[in-house]
């Protein structure tokens, strides 16, 4: 039996709304392509492959949406816990708890085991650059016997079982993982569907995985192909191309037939992040100011489409504790007028970023920075695909960027997504935050077991971010994914970590 605390569940899960919302397709006229029922379904995602599918990087959310790979546990529709490779768990004590296997086998023929287990831990835990789930954890894991593993961590985790559920943290079967550090899912994992061949950023060939302890899937295989530009997609679905295309533009979305948009709420929020550890943004005035020159609204109907709403804080209505628990932002650096930031910044260029993956952000970085450079900033854009940026990103080799992240992507937890982004060591940390008070908040929000106070202190947490100005949230996304009316069984999550499972298939 779990013993994971009803409360904490009970409130870590979402609203109504978004449960009504994760749930499969609906039917119609056929234009899908795979041959009928049972047949190959074709999918564009938008975001290439950054490391060839590597589990540790953004590309973890790849083997999740296409059931290709597995953790201990998984997300049900309502943000909890569920048994996945772990068919059940125990809480021995605060910072130890056991995990009971299932019987499933990976997809090169080996058997899931605790030692396999164990390993695939051991090399999330020792990868060069860690998975941002482990931002602020440290896992320590033991085989107990064959089916049994043991998982401890330095201080307290309340929500273990949540963080297990990460795409990063996906059991791999041993030969994935490499002497020289890489990861390979090619053939590797424990889902539905196998990956049987993946070319370079391009395309990808799954095949049915007929071992799957959860059962047969409904399709024989799926084909993936990345299409990097939104029109593209949305041009792809509606000349029948593919059967599944996610992300479509709000510019897009009014073309396609109204029985294959499907809009979704979405945990994703869209911010400026400007870099406070090198450049000109060191200046907390100049954050100021940058943050008082946005006009996030503008950007609702005019770039979105009305597909959004404007930003209140770093969690927008999908996750539905965030209003009641906001905490009123307080301590922030006075805004530098016009004419001082033309003298402090003076032969210098704030260097906007953003990326072509989403099509909305390039045409929101256009309209901030007219909105910068009214207020005295001299701005260069600089945008590209994601995966062409991410390192550059990473070091701080930019001012600001124009960003969209799930907030609630890697555990279904809100903590190990600020850990990640805003703490000192946090591995995903683009806006080289580091503020004593910002940690504190952080840490203590994530040592608390209670669910309502540790809202609260999630809450009193995005307040110390906000108050730095090294994040200006700009809108709460609805996501827009398209889908042929002869498919069916598709997950829209708000979380969009699931997309194509065992009964996704066309008619």
């Amino acid at each position: 039996m779990r013993t994971t605390p009803r409360a904490l569940l009970a409130a870590l899960a979402l609203s109504p709304l978004l449960v009504g919302c994760f749930a499969s397709g609906e039917g119609g006229t056929s234009t899908g392509t795979g041959g009928g029922a049972g047949g190959r379904l074709k999918v564009a995602l938008a975001v290439p492959p950054v490391q060839a599918l590597s589990p540790y990087s953004n590309d973890a959310t790849v083997l999740s949406k296409l059931s290709v790979a597995e953790g201990l546990t998984a997300l049900d529709q309502n943000g909890v816990a569920a048994p996945a490779l772990a068919k059940s768990w125990r809480q021995v004590n605060a910072t130890s708890w056991t995990f009971e296997l299932r019987k499933a086998t990976f997809q090169d023929g080996a058997e899931v085991t605790a030692e396999s287990v164990v390993n695939a831990l051991d090399h999330a835990g020792a990868a060069e650059v860690k998975p941002r789930v482990l931002s602020d954890v440290t896992l320590t894991a033991k085989a107990d016997d064959a089916d049994t593993v043991t998982l401890t961590t330095k201080t307290a985790d309340p929500v273990l079982p949540l963080r297990l559920a990460s795409p990063a943290l996906g059991i791999l079967s041993p030969k994935a993982y490499g002497k020289d550090g890489t990861v390979s899912p090619v053939g590797t994992g424990t889902g539905p569907f196998e990956i049987t061949e993946l070319t370079g950023k391009t395309k990808a060939v799954l095949d049915r995985f007929d071992g799957y302890w959860g059962g047969k899937a409904k399709a024989s295989g799926v084909d993936v192909i990345w299409i990097a530009d939104g029109t593209a997609r949305a041009n792809a679905l509606r000349a029948g191309d593919v059967d599944i295309a996610e992300w479509i533009p709000t510019a897009q979305a009014e073309l396609l037939d109204a029985d294959t948009r499907h809009e979704v709420p979405s945990v994703r929020t869209d911010s400026l992040i400007l870099n406070s550890r090198s450049g000109i943004f060191t200046d907390a005035t100049l954050r100021a100011a940058a943050r008082e020159a946005v006009d996030a609204s503008a950007l609702v109907d005019s770039v979105f489409g009305g597909y959004a709403d404007p930003a209140q804080g770093l969690f927008g209505p999908a996750v539905s504790w965030a209003a009641d628990d906001r905490v009123e932002v307080t301590g922030r650096a006075k805004a530098a007028t016009a004419a001082q930031v033309k003298g402090k910044t003076k032969g210098k260029t704030l260097r906007l970023a953003t990326y072509t993956n989403r099509t909305e952000l390039p045409e929101a970085a256009s309209v901030l920075q007219q909105q910068l450079e009214k207020v005295g900033f001299t701005v260069k854009q600089d945008v590209r695909e994601y995966t062409q940026m991410e390192a550059d990103l990473l070091a701080g080799e930019y001012d600001a960027l124009v960003f969209s992240r799930v907030t609630l992507l890697d555990t279904g937890d809100a903590v190990a997504y600020l850990a990640s982004d805003y703490t000192s060591d946090g591995v995903y940390n683009i806006a080289g935050l580091k503020d004593g008070k910002v940690d504190e908040a952080i840490k203590s929000a994530a040592g608390e077991g209670d669910t309502e106070k540790r809202q609260q202190n999630i809450m009193r947490a995005e307040a110390e971010i906000l108050r730095t100005d090294a994040v200006v949230p700009l809108v709460h996304e609805k996501v827009v994914q398209g889908i042929a009316t002869d498919v069916e069984g598709v997950l829209l999550d708000p979380r969009e970590r699931s997309l194509v499972d065992v009964d996704t298939h066309l008619k």
